[in-house]
């Protein structure tokens, strides 16, 4: 059928990680979507570092693959290498990342969109929406088409009236050797849209033919590596490539301020914010002037090219600024480009604007995923766009949105802030921004949200089937050790071994077990335990899951009970469009904060920044509580 006369259900503007994310989603809900990128070729491409993953990004990942997504399969599928980081602190904290192979990861990406049901693409620029009053009825292309659908997905990047800057060069881009889109933010504007405008950057590429390892430190990947997604789709790796680390030194930092004077961000030409906790170095030299280096992390690009991402080098100062100060870096003396770093400019739209389903509160079927709510990173755009997909789906089925809480998900987190917050900076998630963070663990993602997306028609049975079986087997492992009494004998070589205060009776299994010194490692040997893991077919995740119940049931079942509570205040709705004005005895600061963003419960008031507790309280009596 031609575009011209299709009406699509879902359309999806850009081919990004949130764009991907989101067409895959509403096309496997059974949603009748197109894809509409500028062009084909770099579907999901890694624009900056080259992995997926890390601290509490890792966990999104997690949860994208639990919900049914692809993100953490295309990650296994082209990873180069693996690391489990914070292993030691406690399994709150565990984050996984994999380096991916760049070329091979968009390959993937468009491999498996292509083989998606109900999922349409078009290369082609969006450069206009079409409205019926404040509902959107499709878009409109640079080509001139006028393509139909009830609901549309905006996932731009940073290709809206995106600026390139290299020293004092500029110029229109969304990412190097791509266009800027033009046309979308003048007609969301007129719309009544609040946009601003956010900074992103990114370092160097060069030869690693042309770097001398020997002056660098290898980072090698996990010796047992692990992967990101629940499906036994990949192995674990069985090779892998290291990285490398390296530093900048007082000589780097005397030629990079040799620039100062040039660089957009010190002359006045890059006006907006750019991400606080992933600074240019030229910022981290002016800002941290007392330190005399920095961390270089020296990244592949993938299994066979001699490509290499100079992480921590982010820069947009002169190229012969850049050529020179990474020049002084030991390892790099005889270094060639590839590319030079560079900074880029975009509107975003304040997140505020939009509701818990993505959906924005002034045009109806209209959805924001991504950089243009502010965010940054390629975990936090691809979640927003699963999300984005899901809920378009749900609308145009006439079904309710699907919205993850702040105990449910970091997914549920990363939009609550999003809406309730607003941002002033590039968003990234972490760990800390986690209220319920011990029961957010990236372990039991799959336990926490398989469920959810396969009662969506996300997840597959397959999905849901290893759920079952997971939590059966924990389960029994944990009865197990509940019922099972070890004697001095048996345990107490173990303790012995390490230092620990011996038994003097038998006791039940799992109080030795729990001992915070102990792990099940240390129980190998234990015949009992060996046999019941081999008649019972128990691997190292169900193991792990029980250790963990073990460890920390007490700050779980505390971390539920608090969940609890505050989901009593999310159950106290507050209707739509309330008239604050009329509540004289809230702060004044209260009400506009509270007409502006309009918030759903209790709960979310409370979120938000310049609403009191006192507030609160008032609120509260006046919906009868």
């Amino acid at each position: 059928m031609s575009l011209f006369s299709t009406t699509y259900d879902v359309i999806v503007i850009g081919g990004g990680h949130a764009g991907s994310e989101a067409a895959a989603a509403s096309a496997n809900m059974g949603a009748h979507t197109l894809l509409i990128t500028m062009n084909l070729q770099n579907i999901a491409q890694m624009s900056c570092n080259p992995a997926m993953g890390g601290i509490a990004k890792g966990q999104i990942v997690r949860e994208i693959d639990a919900l049914g997504g692809y993100s953490g399969i295309v990650t296994d599928k082209t990873a180069i290498q693996f690391k489990m980081l914070n292993k030691s602190k406690g399994p709150a904290m565990w984050s996984p990342r994999a380096q991916s192979d760049r070329m091979m990861f968009a390959e993937c990406w468009r491999t498996m969109l292509e083989q998606t049901e109900n999922l349409d693409f078009y290369q082609d620029s969006v450069n206009g929406l079409l409205f019926d009053g404040n509902k959107i009825i499709g878009v409109k292309t640079a080509l001139g088409l006028e393509i139909k659908s009830k609901t549309v997905i905006i996932t731009a990047g940073t290709f809206l009236n995106g600026l390139i800057h290299i020293g004092d060069k500029t110029f229109g881009g969304g990412r190097a050797g791509e266009s800027a889109s033009t046309g979308i933010t003048e007609d969301l504007v007129l719309k009544g849209f609040e946009a601003g405008r956010m900074k992103t950057g990114t370092p160097p590429r060069v030869d690693g033919r042309s770097l001398d390892y020997s002056k660098m430190l290898e980072q090698p990947g996990d010796e047992s590596p692990e992967k990101f997604s629940y499906l036994p789709t990949t192995k674990s790796l069985v090779k892998q490539r290291s990285c490398y680390l390296t530093y900048t030194n007082p000589k780097v930092h005397e030629l990079l301020r040799e620039g100062f004077d040039r660089s957009p961000m010190f002359n006045g030409r890059i006006k907006s914010t750019g991400p606080r906790y992933c600074p240019s170095v030229e910022d981290k030299v002016d800002r941290f002037a007392t330190k005399d280096r920095h961390q270089i992390f020296v990244e592949p690009e993938g299994w066979t090219t001699v490509e290499m991402y100079v992480n921590g080098f982010s820069t947009s100062l002169p190229e012969d600024i850049q050529d020179k100060a990474i020049r002084a870096i030991e390892g790099f003396e005889n270094v060639k480009f590839f590319r030079y770093g560079y900074a880029i400019e975009y509107d975003f739209f304040q997140p505020t604007q939009l509701k818990h389903s993505l959906e924005t509160k002034l045009i109806e079927n209209l959805f924001f995923a991504g950089q243009i709510n502010g965010t940054t990173g390629y975990e936090e755009a691809a979640s927003q766009g699963l999300m984005a997909g899901v809920n378009a789906a749900l609308k145009t089925q006439g079904k309710s949105p699907f919205i993850l809480k702040r105990n449910e998900a970091y997914i549920g987190v990363l939009i609550d802030d999003l809406i309730t917050k607003g941002t002033d900076e590039p968003y990234r998630m972490f760990t800390s921004r986690a209220e319920y963070r011990t029961l957010l663990r990236q372990d039991n993602a799959d336990l926490r949200l398989t469920p959810l997306g396969f009662e969506l028609g996300l997840a597959s049975k397959e999905r849901m089937d290893r759920v079952l079986e997971k939590q059966r087997k924990t389960d029994l492992l944990i009865k197990f050790l509940e019922e099972t009494s070890v004697t001095e004998a048996e345990i107490n070589p173990i303790l012995e071994a390490k230092n620990l205060d011996l038994i003097n009776q038998s006791l039940k299994l799992f109080k030795v077990a729990a001992r915070p010194q102990l792990d099940f490692s240390d129980f190998k040997d234990l015949e009992k335990l060996k046999v019941f893991i081999a008649e019972n077919d128990i691997d190292w995740e169900i193991i792990e899951q029980a250790e963990i119940h073990l460890k920390y049931s007490g700050y779980i079942e505390k971390e539920k009970n608090n969940a609890d509570k505050l989901n009593r205040l999310e159950n106290v709705t507050i209707p739509t469009n309330f008239n604050y004005q009329k509540l004289q005895s809230i702060s004044f600061e209260a009400r506009e904060k509270l007409t502006k963003i309009q918030p759903t419960s209790i709960s979310q008031a409370s979120r938000i920044s310049g609403v009191s507790p006192s507030d609160i309280s008032v609120l509260l009596v006046y919906m009868g509580r």
